[in-house]
Formats: structure tokens, C-alpha cells, sequence
């Protein structure tokens, strides 16, 4: 929602409050759990959705990608008890692995060549061992909840986040596959400004290019000539997490009136 808000898109609740009301012309709102999304998408009910990769991955849809908003990471990861593990290792016998995940479960067995079943998980997986389960495969965000239940990573199966898809139906269709696109563009300058501030400082003549040498710009940076022939003024938008050294490098190239603003958007 902050991000559709940042990117200048409204979304209000309605008393259906699945069915918000999204301040783009002609659309059409609906709030479904991301595997439904990603049924939806697949058959061409809907457009363009919101929805994590491993679910993707898990129903094999066969979406296109339009951004990677980076929110929400987590693993999905095969982990066990480390009471049942000989060396670090699963042990030669038959195993039973429980996974909301089924399809990229019965992969990961596959892979590693395992002798083992899977049975389907409909939530709190992370409760099956060791009486129910001798393996789980899951998301995992922090970790605290596998630790919690005395579980081990044993292998990553794959990195998820929620992502920007699109319906390859809508896709294939130029008037919606511009408008999917655009929303792409505004989500992503929202999302390439979170990572960026503006940092701006004066500098005489003698010390500009020490001064241009300190910011990393996207391209290069902005200089103008301050009135009165009193320098130059210097810009740029630079990472977000570099700024510290680059505030003090300044200082001690010889900028001054260094000031540091927020962005809201990138286009690049």
C-alpha cells in the first residue's frame, strides 16, 4: 500500500473490502491470497498482480515478471532436526517431508536423490517434527520460528519476494501490455528513490573537481554557477547507504552548505 502510495496511486477500502477502489482509470481492484493470484493471472481473470516467487515457482505459471519489488525476502528452505541428522547430514532411511510446497518439495527430493514422500502442509509446517515429519520444506524470513521449533537448515531451495506479474494474456495484448508497463515504471522509481538521496553542496572553482570525484552519481553530477561568479552549486542523487562516507568526503574535499533531501521518484 506505501508503495502504490508513494508512486502516487491511491487505494481505499471500500465496505468490500476486498474490492478496494484504486485511483487508476478503469480498473478494477480485488485483494486474493498470492496463490489464488497466481491461479488468476495463469487463466487471464486478471492483469497484472501482486504475488510472492515461490509461489510462482511452486504452481509453475508460466507469468511475466514486470518488477521485483524486493519486499518481503525470504528462503524457501528444506530444514529438519538437528537430533535427526548424522554429520550434518540426513540419514539413509526412508523420510517423510512435509511442505505447503509440494511440487518444489518433491523437486528437492529429486535433486538430492532422497528416499522420501511428501505430504501436503496446510499452514504451521514448522509444527511437524520430528513425531509427524523428519523434514519440512518452508519459507523462512528470519529464521526465528525454525529456532524456535529446534529445526536446522539443511538447503535453500530458492530466494522469493513479492513481485509485479503479469497475466501472459494481458501481456500479449498491446493496450494492457502499455499500461502494465507504466505501472511498472512508476513502482520501480518509487523503489529506485528509497534507495537514493539527494545531496547537494557549494564549491570555489579550485576544489570542484575534488568535489565531483567524491559523488557517485546515477550518471553524472548536476553543476551550476552560483550567482556572482561564488562557485558552483553540485548535485546528485547517491545510494542511500553510502551517504555517511560521502557527506564526510565532501566536507573534506572542500564543499560546503551540504544539504541532504529525500526523493520520491527516479525515472531514469
Amino acid at each position: 500500500m506505501e508503495l502504490l502510495a508513494d508512486a502516487g496511486i491511491e487505494v481505499v477500502a471500500t465496505a468490500r473490502s476486498y474490492r478496494p477502489l484504486v485511483s487508476l482509470p478503469a480498473a478494477d481492484a480485488k485483494v486474493l491470497k498470492p496463490q489464488n493470484i497466481v491461479e488468476m493471472l495463469a487463466v487471464g481473470r486478471r492483469d497484472v498482480g501482486f504475488t510472492g516467487a515461490d509461489w510462482v515457482a511452486e504452481l509453475g505459471a508460466p507469468l511475466v515478471e514486470v518488477l521485483d519489488t524486493g519486499l518481503d525476502p525470504v528462503k524457501v528452505v528444506a530444514a529438519a532436526p538437528a537430533s535427526l541428522l548424522e554429520g550434518g547430514r540426513l540419514p539413509s532411511r526412508r523420510l517423510l517431508v512435509a511442505s505447503e510446497y509440494e511440487n518444489l518439495a518433491m523437486s528437492w527430493i529429486v535433486r538430492r536423490g532422497l528416499d522420501a514422500e511428501c505430504v501436503r502442509s496446510y499452514g504451521a509446517t514448522e509444527v511437524f517434527p520430528p513425531e509427524d515429519a523428519d523434514v519440512i520444506v518452508d519459507n523462512r524470513a528470519t529464521g526465528a520460528t525454525l529456532d524456535a521449533n529446534h529445526l536446522v537448515v539443511i538447503d535453500t531451495l530458492m530466494d522469493s519476494s513479492t513481485r509485479l506479474y503479469a497475466s501472459p494474456h494481458a501481456w500479449e495484448d498491446p493496450p494492457r501490455r502499455e499500461r502494465i508497463e507504466a505501472l511498472g515504471l512508476l513502482l520501480g522509481s518509487v523503489l529506485e528513490a528509497r534507495s537514493r538521496v539527494m545531496v547537494e553542496a557549494n564549491a570555489r572553482r579550485e576544489v570542484l573537481d575534488a568535489v565531483v570525484r567524491v559523488l557517485p552519481a546515477m550518471r553524472e553530477p548536476t553543476v551550476a554557477p552560483l550567482y556572482g561568479d561564488g562557485g558552483f552549486a553540485v548535485r546528485a542523487a547517491v545510494p542511500r547507504v553510502r551517504l555517511p562516507e560521502i557527506v564526510v568526503a565532501l566536507r573534506a574535499a572542500g564543499a560546503t552548505d551540504i544539504v541532504v533531501t529525500g526523493i520520491s521518484q527516479i525515472v531514469p
